[in-house]
């Protein structure tokens, strides 16, 4: 949050630009009567680490939120670009085909393709889709045909990921890897990881710097008279401090399906018997080679009957002696994702799972990734998301800003904003230190893409302070 500025303080008395003591401590961390090891001693480590978060880690974040406010715009987009594929004109005797009619015009309009899943029309001018694997096309991604219900005509084929449609997924890539495959995934998981690290620092440098001197609306609202860098810090905390849950909501949604931290965290659900369920697919009896098939039709009866609607994603058999499954897809709230397996000889359903009967952390991490894109709450999901997202671009860019008002003016040369001082850890007493240290070990090796850079900055640090040092200590001989 607090990107630059190192004191926190509105009411200084220095002038606008002033750098303040180089490296000393400001008139804040010599509050009267506070005690030793209290918040004086521990809010210069904060300012540092924020400081350097913001200035390291503020590019991933200013990319990920740029990508992901373009993201927001993706329901929309799909509704626009492919109009054609998504809807029909209902006739007035609206009759539709048999669904297993529509499964093989869509397979027709796919040579050699595997059929994957199929998603029936929803609604009187909805098509259906046959999602099916196809040579040609990226990893995890499906040949879909879109059926018109009433006549079997198929309108289109698009190469989708799952039920993302092309912009949409390419939008979604973007966000998350920068399209750079699997490498990419690290810049989406660096920025996830360190998100939830300036927000709390920043919420706790603006709220502790102000506990005693300023009234509630000066921490509340923002400075809106003024100029220059008090204004900016002004609007930049308070800013995040409205907005802070939300961010902290996509930081820890981020890391869910992040590559090394989601491992982790699937693993500690795991642990805790909260990982996802599914439907068992094993048929109580196993069909003798020969006997007979209901068809798809008969399948999605079955569901509808065992309860499901709405949009339903239905995936034939993995392999013999195994069952159809119907899933509801309603990712939108109340959540709809039940499934049931459907034996493909009789018809009957041998299984069913309801999401009501999912773990609370299977369920938690189901509402928390369809929140973080935008799925939940429909387009006030969306509106939300993208707030935030502007919210966290003006505050990293009057981040930087503040940085540079911080720079000196009369050195006659070019030159950056003043960091904190070094050495800050060495006023934190052991008591506190030795704790954090700790939990820092134990979060930087769950959450590896904050522990490393962690590590690499502190090596740094470490190798530069030296050099200062020794350059000092020459001078002093000299």
């Amino acid at each position: 949050m607090a990107l630059g500025d190192t004191t926190l303080e509105t009411e200084r008395s220095e002038p606008e630009g002033s750098p303040g003591p180089a490296g000393g401590p400001t008139a804040a961390d010599r509050e009267p009567g506070a005690p030793p090891g209290g918040w004086a001693a521990v809010r210069p480590l904060l300012m540092r680490l924020h400081f350097y978060v913001g200035i390291l880690i503020g590019p991933f974040l200013l990319v990920a939120a740029t990508t992901g406010l373009i993201y927001t715009t993706s329901p929309q987009l799909e509704q626009v670009l492919y109009r054609h594929e998504l809807h029909v004109t209902a006739p007035a005797s609206a009759h539709a085909v048999p669904l297993a009619a529509q499964v093989a015009a869509g397979e027709k309009a796919v040579p050699g393709g595997t059929l994957q899943s199929v998603s029936p029309a929803t609604g009187p001018t909805d098509t259906t889709r046959v999602l099916l694997a196809a040579k040609g096309v990226p990893q995890g991604y499906s040949r879909t045909a879109f059926v018109n219900p009433y006549t079997g005509r198929v309108l289109g084929v698009l190469t989708t990921d799952g039920q993302w449609l092309p912009v949409r997924a390419w939008l979604d890539t973007l966000h998350r890897t920068l399209h750079l495959g699997t490498f990419g995934r690290n810049y989406s998981e660096l920025a996830a990881s360190w998100l939830w690290v300036e927000v709390l620092g920043g919420l706790a440098l603006w709220l502790g710097a102000r506990r005693r001197r300023d009234r509630v609306r000066r921490t509340l609202l923002p400075r809106l008279r003024g100029a220059g860098r008090r204004k900016l810090l002004s609007w930049h905390a308070v800013v995040g401090l409205w907005v802070s849950l939300g961010l902290l909501g996509l930081s820890a949604t981020g890391l869910t399906w992040s590559d090394h931290a989601g491992a982790n965290i699937d693993e500690f659900r795991s642990q805790l018997s909260g990982s996802t369920p599914s439907v068992s697919t094993t048929l109580p009896v196993v069909p003798h080679p020969g006997s007979g098939a209901v068809g798809i039709d008969a399948v999605v009866r079955s569901a509808h009957d065992a309860g499901l609607s709405g949009l339903l994603v239905v995936t034939p058999p993995a392999a013999p002696g195994t069952a159809w499954v119907v899933k509801e897809n309603t990712r939108h709230w109340p959540e709809r994702q039940d499934s049931v397996a459907v034996d493909p000889a009789t018809g009957k359903v041998t299984a069913k799972l309801r999401f009501a009967d999912y773990p609370l952390l299977a369920k938690l991490t189901r509402w928390g990734i369809d929140a973080h894109m935008g799925l939940l709450f429909g387009l006030a999901n969306q509106i939300a998301l993208a707030l935030l997202a502007l919210s966290l671009i003006a505050m990293i860019l009057m981040g930087y800003r503040m940085w540079w008002l911080r720079r000196p003016t009369r050195s006659g040369t070019a030159a950056f904003g003043r960091a904190p001082a070094r050495g800050a850890w060495r006023r934190v007493p052991g008591r506190v230190l030795a704790p954090a240290v700790l939990v820092v070990a134990v979060l930087g090796y769950y959450l590896p893409l904050l522990g490393i850079p962690l590590l690499a900055f502190l090596a740094t640090d470490f190798l530069v302070g030296a050099v200062v040092r020794r350059r000092a200590a020459t001078e002093l001989a000299r």
